[in-house]
């Protein structure tokens, strides 16, 4: 028998979101918050010969700018001041995630609620400040070494550095507001948004390489079928849930009725880490390539091997992220899902799994199932990431730019992205006809 919510959400319709006018207000906020975003990526930093730097980016490939450029949606090869786009900042909160386990003074601010949360937030932003003037200099840099910069040297370096972290912080605000008063996780939304921006010019470019002769109908057939292969896998993933059936029992109050004794399901997803382990193993990936293009002008050898060797699309590269993707799924998730917190409500509620005893033993075998989907979640993650990226690696008639939009990781960003930003519009229709029958119930108990 279909819950109440499902039977609320088999009969939401257009007239349903017609009278949704909160929600309405929300997707107009988030959509001008886009706008603004798009229009930032095309406003270019000062001090850039432009005409020079399209020659060198052009010829440049899939380097750390072709890197930053797929989840800046072009800013970085145009120059924006949004060309590091909110990068920093998601690499900022996952290092402080990490901490938080790791820290004791961390786990007590953790603990405090509210204003300890605002604390840690606090030390987020202060992380992505740094971040991205590390990231911003290694631009600048690379930039003066390339010989794209009018007048190089310490005003330019200084410029550019404050350009790009204001950049960073200002895309950080408008996502703060996108969570608090759009729909949807705001930055998530702004890097995909970007990737999804760029995706129309990207499949053009495959079938202009097509018809010129660049790209043969067979591998163009064969990237199509990978992109919509893939696209179903991810959904199909990401939808799947392992279904823990949770009881409560039955409990008599005054008068001698009867209430509880109910079942409900705890739904563990079998990607529970989402997006953030390939996001966090790139991020990190493109730190060597930065530090590589701050001794632009003359770094030491050992360097440069070492980037030789973990350039974009080469075995230790892909060998890397794999192991990186996989890594991070283990550490992540038990930040995301927590099982003795779990448990511990679960006892606290009255509820419990059945045949397994509540408390350490309930919090053992949560951790026991989240083991194993977790196992076959980074499997999933992995191999969706690193696939493509390989097949595209082998074939060098394809453009580095274009193999990084169609590659895995734009791909699960953008699928699942929007799977979570409809189930947040879904739950706000619900969450709206649930207002109206209320209203309506009281209505009627004033007419009797």
């Amino acid at each position: 028998m279909a819950s109440a919510s499902e039977q609320l959400a088999s009969n939401m319709n257009l007239s349903a979101f017609g009278k949704a006018k909160e929600l309405q207000q929300r997707l107009l906020f988030t959509l001008m918050i886009l706008i603004v975003y798009r229009i930032g990526t095309y406003v270019p930093i000062p001090g850039i010969d432009l005409d020079k730097f399209q020659n060198v980016f052009a010829s440049g490939g899939g380097g750390l700018l072709g890197r930053l450029n797929m989840f800046a949606g072009g800013a970085v090869e145009r120059l924006a001041v949004f060309a590091l786009n909110v990068m920093p900042y998601i690499s900022a909160s996952i290092i402080m995630t990490l901490m938080k386990g790791s820290l004791p003074s961390l786990k007590e601010l953790d603990k405090d609620g509210e204003q300890g949360r605002k604390q840690i937030n606090q030390y987020t932003r202060y992380l992505t400040v740094f971040l991205a003037a590390f990231q911003a200099f290694g631009i600048s840099r690379a930039l003066g070494a390339q010989g794209v910069v009018l007048n190089p040297g310490f005003f330019f370096d200084a410029s550019t550095v404050i350009t790009l972290v204001g950049g960073t912080m200002f895309l950080m605000w408008m996502g703060e507001q996108i969570t608090a008063r759009g729909v949807g996780n705001g930055v998530s939304l702004i890097i995909m948004a970007g990737i999804v921006a760029e995706l129309p010019r990207a499949i053009f470019q495959v079938f202009s390489l097509n018809e010129t002769g660049s790209l043969s109908g067979l591998l163009l057939m064969g990237i199509i079928v990978m992109f919509i292969g893939l696209a179903a896998l991810i959904v199909w993933v990401e939808r799947a849930q392992r279904r823990l059936l949770v009881q409560y029992p039955k409990r008599q109050v005054a008068g001698g009725k009867q209430f509880g004794g109910e079942s409900s399901f705890m739904p563990l997803k079998l990607n529970t880490a989402g997006v953030i382990p390939p996001i966090f193993a790139s991020s990190l990936l493109l730190l060597p390539a930065t530090a590589g293009s701050i001794f632009a002008d003359g770094g030491p050898g050992w360097l440069t091997t070492m980037l030789a060797y973990i350039g974009y699309g080469s075995p230790v590269y892909l060998t890397l992220y794999g192991i990186m993707i996989i890594f991070f799924c283990y550490f992540y998730v038990p930040y995301v899902f927590k099982p003795e917190d779990v448990a511990d409500n679960l006892r606290k509620n009255g509820g419990f799994l059945p045949g397994i005893r509540p408390g350490a033993r309930t919090a053992e075998y949560l951790t026991y199932v989240l083991s194993r989907l977790t196992f076959i979640g980074a499997l999933y993650v992995a191999f969706v990431c690193v696939l493509p990226e390989y097949i595209i690696s082998q074939n060098k008639q394809i453009p580095p730019s274009v193999a990084m939009l169609v590659g895995g990781m734009s791909l699960l960003i953008m699928v699942s992205v929007t799977l979570d930003t409809v189930a947040q519009i879904q739950s706000h229709l619900i969450a709206h006809q649930y207002e109206g029958l209320i209203k309506k119930s009281k209505m009627r108990r004033r007419k009797k």
